[in-house]
């Protein structure tokens, strides 16, 4: 049986939206039929321009206020690409003219904004969902399935650490450097990538954090008033978790380590390196000699920041909690979360690295 089509709008015309969820929306209507974008918004006219070439039978808009007001009644939901600071008011604007809302990363840039629209959500009975797509991953998914195999047994430690030569630029037709600035982006690497890692570690660790401490700087302090350099600890009733951030590092890379009671993965990109206790029986890996490695390489393109190969996944996800009436679900709450520990790590940091707790 053939879903409903759903038809949506995208609001904001930058890198992600058009190098990443619009080809995937157009290639799935052509597969799949259960998606049509038939408007888009974007402040800049270059972007409109190629939004328009993108999508010559969509409808385009300067102001995601007039795309909603010709276009609420024809629509199913909105996908918000914009800069974090406008995120709350364009999704506040699309739940309440009845439509769902799936939204990039961070939802909001403040937790009074993720709380307002979470409960509006559930007001009004319509989805809010984040794009949280790192989980969609296949090495990623990989990492979960060993974990969940019981392969290297009970993890209590997580490090993640993310390394970039620069910020993501945004497109030249408006301000390339608006992830730099706060009062666009609300913050620095640690609001542009921190999620990202952090709802990874509540899937890894299996828990939510009690406290987090954190120390940060900036570089380039003579261009920009945000952060490029970011470093976080967690505490979890399960274990911990280290987070490290940054655009300076003259590279591009993730390296992730998980850690469990009879092995640990290691993730370098692609490649992971599965390291176990041989005839191991929860005994405790750090005391046995004899090992086990096993290296398998997942392509999952990393080196693409549109991270295009990953959004069907996610939107199968968003799909399925509309048709659930998952209006604010676990996807949402995380979201929540995870600015929450964005804030609190900024005011630990501000405060000398104090451990601070989350309530």
């Amino acid at each position: 049986m053939n879903k409903k089509k759903l038809r949506g709008a995208v609001i904001g015309y930058g890198f992600i939206s058009a190098e990443g969820h619009v080809p995937t929306y157009v290639a799935r209507d052509h597969k799949l039929g259960d998606v049509q974008i038939i408007a888009i918004a974007d402040i800049s006219p270059a972007s409109r321009d190629l939004a328009h070439q993108a999508l010559p039978q969509a409808s385009v808009y300067a102001d995601y206020r007039e795309l909603l007001q010709a276009e609420a009644a024809n629509l199913d939901f909105v996908d918000i690409c914009t800069p974090p600071r406008d995120h709350a008011s364009i999704a506040h604007a699309a739940l309440a003219g009845g439509l769902h809302v799936l939204c990039e990363k961070p939802l909001t840039c403040t937790v009074a904004e993720a709380r307002s629209l979470l409960d509006h959500a559930q007001a009004v009975r319509r989805v809010i969902f984040p794009c949280h797509n790192y989980v969609y991953a296949p090495a990623i998914k990989a990492i979960g399935e060993i974990i969940q195999s019981g392969q290297i047994g009970k993890v209590y430690s997580v490090t993640l650490n993310t390394y970039r030569e620069t910020h993501a630029k945004g497109v030249t037709g408006w301000n390339s450097d608006w992830r730099r600035e706060s009062r666009y982006s609300g913050g620095g690497i640690a609001m542009d990538h921190g999620s990202h890692s952090f709802y990874l570690t509540f899937d890894w660790l299996g828990s939510y954090p009690t406290s987090v401490k954190a120390r940060m700087s900036n570089l380039e302090s003579g261009q920009y008033d945000t952060e490029d350099d970011f470093t976080a600890e967690l505490t979890f009733p399960t274990g911990v978790a280290q987070v490290h951030l940054s655009w300076t590092a003259g590279l591009r890379k993730v390296i992730y380590v998980v850690q469990g009671e009879k092995g640990a993965i290691t993730m370098e990109d692609d490649n992971l390196h599965i390291e176990t206790a041989n005839g191991s029986n929860g005994c405790d890996v750090r005391q046995l000699a004899s090992r086990h490695v096993e290296k398998k390489s997942i392509d999952s393109d990393w080196s693409n920041a549109s991270h295009a190969s990953w959004f069907n996944a996610l939107f199968d996800e968003f799909r399925s909690a509309i048709e659930n009436g998952d209006f604010a679900g676990k996807q949402a709450q995380e979201a929540l979360l995870c600015i929450q520990l964005i804030h609190t790590a900024y005011r630990s940091a501000r405060e000398g690295s104090r451990e601070l707790p989350l309530g």
